[in-house]
């Protein structure tokens, strides 16, 4: 055993070694790729972490605490009414607008709480397809046809997908209704409005923090107003969070109002000294999210407000690795894409767009493939598709990537693999995958 052990350790040291004997330093490709790693990794925490991930945590810390097993069972359980089950989640994306990595922590969390494997899975494909914001982007820059192409497809996916799923482990199903049918759940701590409420004012603060600017540059359009004023009605959502810790988890108010004091001070000191216009609005909410977790900690009232935060921090321990590992090798293997700039991978941009033009299987299939692995911010899908279009990328692929891509990515795939398991985690990518280049096939035809 103990020459086992030996051989063990040396196999990993010369592997290692090979590696960096072996490394390709010279190539260009190669050291483009890890400018791309670092690119798109700092990219991520920049863009995406802060403002999404960590207000998304929070979101399904509440789903966790303070959502009643027996509301997620009602809407979501194994037992609840298919045509409702089903509906809930498929228009969630709309109210959500989140991207495949930030759906995770919510999706996890109705899991746990004994959501159906359908409606659970349905959810956590709508969630990023189904973002309004991103079908109106896609109408307004692709064109109307390929909007409502999108947004078919999205809705029916979702949908299609959770049955799929539902019915190729229906003896797993059967025996989760069995088990809810028994179950004897305690009273309601407080009405679900109060919840409601708390849950809703969280995630318009994910949304409007998250708005992106207009495509055009239209300045009396709606879009861009909100998004002119966003840090306004963020703020103003803000305000609301601060009633509802008092009111609804009576947190002592006092705390509530030093908090906002230090975040009204990190917002003016960050706009006067940061000039960076994207970097000084992460200040006050690091400020926020710090003040928020130090006064459910510190609160005595409740433990469930303390639990609130100790789930989050759950949520971030089992999901920032995995995401930080899909990044990173997203990154060196298919590049970084973001803001009109690219840096190619290993991979060369040029072979994916050679093969995804025309209408052929192939093309359908791997511009599904290479969409499903791909990370996608919100929104970002859509300018990046514009590109491979006027490349001369195919329409039916542009919709199969459409329908992969936004829904699923490397890190994504790691972190579902960790709550559902090898088996259910490739069955659903499988799905995504050939239902994406069965559309685009059918969308190129027409």
């Amino acid at each position: 055993m103990e020459t086992r052990k030996e051989f063990k350790i040396l196999f990993w040291i010369a592997a290692i070694f090979g590696v960096a004997f072996f490394l390709p330093v010279e190539s260009a490709r190669f050291n483009t790729a890890i400018a791309a790693t670092f690119d798109l990794a700092n990219w991520y925490a920049r863009e995406h972490v802060i403002l999404c991930l960590l207000p998304a945590f929070f979101i399904a810390g509440v789903i966790s605490v303070f959502v009643s097993q027996g509301s997620v069972l009602r809407y979501f359980g194994a037992n609840a009414k298919k045509w409702l089950a089903y509906t809930v989640a498929a228009v969630s994306g709309t109210i959500l607008a989140v991207c495949s990595c930030t759906i995770l922590p919510l999706f996890s969390s109705i899991h746990k709480r004994g959501a159906g494997l359908g409606p659970a899975i349905a959810f956590l494909y709508s969630g990023p397809a189904i973002n309004i914001l991103a079908i109106i982007l896609t109408a307004r820059i692709l064109g109307f046809e390929m909007g409502l192409a999108r947004t078919i497809g999205a809705v029916s996916f979702s949908v299609i997908i959770g049955v799929v799923m539902s019915l190729i482990y229906r003896k797993e199903e059967k025996i989760k209704r069995e088990e809810q049918m028994n179950i004897e759940l305690p009273p309601e701590k407080r009405p679900m409005w109060q919840t409601s409420f708390h849950f809703f004012t969280l995630v318009l603060i994910l949304v409007f923090a998250n708005w992106s600017s207009p495509a055009s540059s239209d300045t009396s359009s709606t879009w861009y107003y909100l998004w002119a004023y966003k840090w306004y009605v963020t703020g103003f959502f803000s305000l609301l969070l601060g009633y509802s810790l008092i009111f609804i988890l009576k947190i002592k108010w006092q705390w509530v109002l030093l908090s906002t004091l230090a975040i009204v001070a990190s917002a003016l000191l960050s706009s006067n000294f940061i000039d960076n216009a994207k970097l000084a609005p992460l200040v006050p909410m690091i400020v926020g999210i710090a003040a928020l977790s130090i006064i459910t900690l510190l609160d005595k009232n409740d433990e469930d407000n303390k639990e609130w935060t100790y789930s989050t921090w759950g949520f971030a321990k089992q999901i920032l690795p995995l995401l930080a590992i899909g990044v990173v090798t997203a990154g060196f293997l298919l590049g970084s894409t973001h803001e009109g700039q690219t840096i190619a991978g290993v991979i060369p941009n040029e072979w994916i767009q050679w093969l995804v033009g025309g209408n052929s299987v192939a093309s359908n299939f791997f511009a599904s493939i290479v969409g499903a692995f791909m990370y996608f911010a919100t929104l970002t899908e859509v300018p990046i598709l514009q590109g491979l279009i006027a490349s001369g990328m195919g329409k039916g692929p542009a919709l199969a990537l459409l329908l992969a891509g936004p829904s699923l990515s490397l890190p994504n795939m790691l972190v579902i693999r960790g709550v559902l398991g090898n088996q259910k985690t490739i069955v659903y990518i499988t799905l995504v995958i050939v239902m994406a280049a069965i559309s685009g096939l059918i969308y190129g035809a027409i």
